[in-house]
């Protein structure tokens, strides 16, 4: 299970034994892995769920139709796992013992230049979409966005102290194709107000990016949603492993668990008191070891978080 060794071209499961030890609680229980990607959580599920056990996975990516099991105990769904309720109810699933959510993006969208996940392909109009067949790129985003608009992405999405001035810079000139080189040169441009360093100007254009992906795909929406239907669909004792890779993503699911996002499901006990169902099983955020940052860095800023519904 979680061979670190094993080569994968399409995506590394990041906390891959952790997240499995976390999850499975019952071998021959139902589970869903609600990031299939490249199918490294889900082949070790499988390889921990016993011959009843069952697994839903699920991904809005065309690209990850391929790397479905071909498993009896899996089915694949071709779905953003906003809709998880949907389909569980459509394949007459009451409750489940455990979901996993692997929040980051696939290695698979930052290598493929056409998919216009990574500023290293400068000739490349952002794209960014998750599911390549439909919804708004990131090209026309910035093609369209009001500078307000843009302003208000950079800020809360990525948050960029200038975004004001970064946005008025990308509308600028309005006749100049916005590419992944336009973009970067807009960073450069402001580098006097940036330490004098490579690295600072990367994570500007990082923060950048994100910002743009999270519009894409409504990235946060879609994350609220499913905890909300999580924390339905869990069965008594049902564990919920979410890998979160920045703040905005974390502050949502620990909201979540203390309840601030979700005080219609608190019940209350006979003296008034909130009693939140939902119950940490980590007391702080499980991150990945050197070992496993040296074999693969995109696992670096990785925070798992785990839970119970009583």
């Amino acid at each position: 299970m979680c061979d670190f060794e094993t080569e994968i071209t399409y995506h590394l499961p990041v906390l891959c034994t952790e997240a499995i030890k976390a999850l499975i609680s019952n071998p021959n229980g139902v589970y869903v892995d609600a990031t299939m990607g490249g199918a490294g959580h889900t082949q070790a599920i499988l390889e921990a769920l016993g011959p009843q056990g069952i697994l839903y996975s699920l991904d809005r990516d065309p690209d990850a139709v391929a790397n479905a099991p071909k498993d009896s105990r899996c089915t694949f769904i071709a779905t953003n796992f906003r809709h998880i309720a949907q389909w569980m109810a459509y394949y007459g699933v009451e409750h489940v013992d455990g979901i996993l959510a692997d929040l980051g993006v696939s290695s698979h969208h930052f290598d493929t230049a056409e998919r216009g996940f990574s500023f290293r392909y400068e000739d490349a109009l952002p794209d960014m979409r998750m599911n390549n067949r439909s919804g708004i790129t990131a090209a026309e985003i910035l093609n369209t966005y009001s500078e307000e608009a843009l302003a208000d992405i950079f800020y809360y999405y990525g948050e960029l102290r200038d975004a004001r001035k970064i946005a008025s810079l990308i509308v600028g000139k309005p006749s100049e194709e916005r590419n992944y080189r336009r973009l970067s040169e807009i960073i450069e441009s402001i580098a006097p107000t940036l330490p004098s360093n490579t690295q600072q100007r990367r994570r500007k254009l990082s923060q950048l990016f994100q910002a743009l992906r999270i519009e894409v795909n409504d990235e946060l929406g879609a994350l609220r949603s499913l905890l909300a239907s999580s924390q339905r669909l869990l069965a008594p004792e049902g564990r919920i492993v979410v890998l979160t890779y920045h703040s905005l993503e974390d502050r949502i699911v620990k909201d979540w668990a203390k309840g601030k996002e979700n005080r219609e499901e608190i019940a209350y006990s006979v003296y008034g008191v909130p009693k939140n169902p939902i119950e940490p099983l980590t007391r702080k955020p499980i991150v990945p070891s050197e070992g496993e940052i040296r074999l693969n860095s995109r696992a670096r800023s990785a925070k798992m978080r785990v839970y119970k519904i009583n």
